[in-house]
């Protein structure tokens, strides 16, 4: 039930979460495990992807079990580029839609790895392994599930620098200690390796009062960070130069919901960051380029890396030092071919200042879910 809160003048810090983090805990358990039983129930559309996905991953879609994909409660999509072979870690992987659906797309040879702290989640995606490895033609499962808390990974065993690629799906926001979920996530990357994530963010910090109200919690609202906050937090991690794919506003149709988040506006984010120690945190401009060669899957012609950079085949493309080496030293070095100039730097590489808001306000929210 909602609570009769307002807008205060207190801002949370950053870092913090719920002032007792234990039970809001409980209740996000509860919520996903019990209270949730398909997207219908959700009051906003912050954990719904509306878009439709591209051919290929609906192609995978309809191959996923009915009830893996009726638990699914995600705010994007987290299928990036070149996947084949790559061994994958999903952070809150609830159900498993997403898990199975990297199962599809990384191949026999890849692996797949989902952590969620719900026992209801956890008990559907592990129902149906065998399912999917015969729906996708494999000998045997290329996926396990792991009961955890995504601040702490390091519970669970896994060996520093042993992922190539770590995702998660409206997932981060829920967590009280969002430092602790980065820290880790950049210890298991390999060097090279990349977290791709879609999550909710606000234009502004959320006041304590909503942070330890649980409904909006749960609906990922009053958890997320402030976009700025959430840049910080990820450099002071180790990943310079946050990324930014694409973007959308939140609409909130629940009229209770509205009055009491005020003037806050929300956005669904999907961010790249690399581990790459030599990344700078600005964007500078040594007159390299890269061109596109093709080969990689679903994209002949075209890749688009975030909404600042893409890259037709063929075509060099003016990048900046960080973007060289994103591409040149990560799984997308054979894709390209590289030229790094003179290598004399001529100032900042023109791009948009990140003392403004990096979302779309021109688009209209849309409400619903897919």
């Amino acid at each position: 039930m909602l609570t009769g809160l307002s807008i205060g003048r207190e801002h949370k810090a950053f870092t913090s979460g719920p002032k007792d983090t234990t039970l809001m805990l409980d209740h996000v358990k509860d919520y996903y495990g019990k209270t949730l039983q398909s997207s219908a129930d959700l009051q906003t559309d912050a954990c719904c992807t509306l878009d439709a996905p591209p051919q290929h991953l609906q192609t995978v879609f309809a191959q996923l079990h009915e009830e893996v994909v009726n638990r699914y409660y995600g705010c994007g999509l987290v299928a990036p580029d070149a996947l084949q072979g790559l061994r994958i870690l999903d952070l809150g992987s609830g159900s498993g839609r997403d898990v199975y659906a990297l199962s599809a797309l990384v191949g026999e040879r890849g692996s797949v790895v989902g952590v969620d702290m719900t026992d209801e989640q956890l008990a559907v995606a592990r129902e149906y392994r065998d399912f999917h490895a015969k729906a996708f033609g494999y000998a045997a499962s290329n996926v396990e599930f792991h009961k955890g808390y995504i601040e702490k990974l390091d519970e669970l065993g896994f060996e520093d620098n042993s992922f190539d690629l770590i995702v998660s799906n409206c997932v981060i926001n829920l967590s009280s200690d969002k430092d602790a979920v980065l820290q880790q996530t950049h210890r298991l990357l390999k060097p090279g390796g990349e977290m791709y994530f879609s999550d909710v963010y606000s234009d502004r910090r959320v006041p304590q009062a909503l942070v330890d109200n649980e409904l909006l919690y749960g609906e990922c609202l009053s958890g997320a960070l402030y976009w700025n906050d959430f840049i910080n937090t990820a450099k002071r991690n180790g990943f310079a130069d946050p990324r930014l794919v694409e973007d959308r506003p939140l609409s909130i149709d629940n009229e209770a919901i509205k009055k009491l988040v005020g003037p806050i506006n929300f956005y669904s984010a999907t961010y790249r960051l690399f581990k790459i120690d030599s990344l700078e945190n600005s964007q500078e401009n040594y007159a390299h380029t890269a061109c596109y060669k093709g080969g990689v899957e679903n994209n002949p012609e075209r890749i688009i890396f975030d909404k600042q950079f893409s890259f037709e085949k063929n075509q060099p493309t003016a990048i900046c030092s960080n973007t060289f080496k994103m591409l040149s030293e990560s799984r997308f070095k054979d894709h390209f071919e590289f030229n790094a100039g003179d290598c004399a730097h001529v100032g900042l590489f023109a791009t948009n200042s990140t003392a403004t808001l990096p979302f779309d306000v021109q688009k209209k929210p849309t409400s619903g879910c897919c």
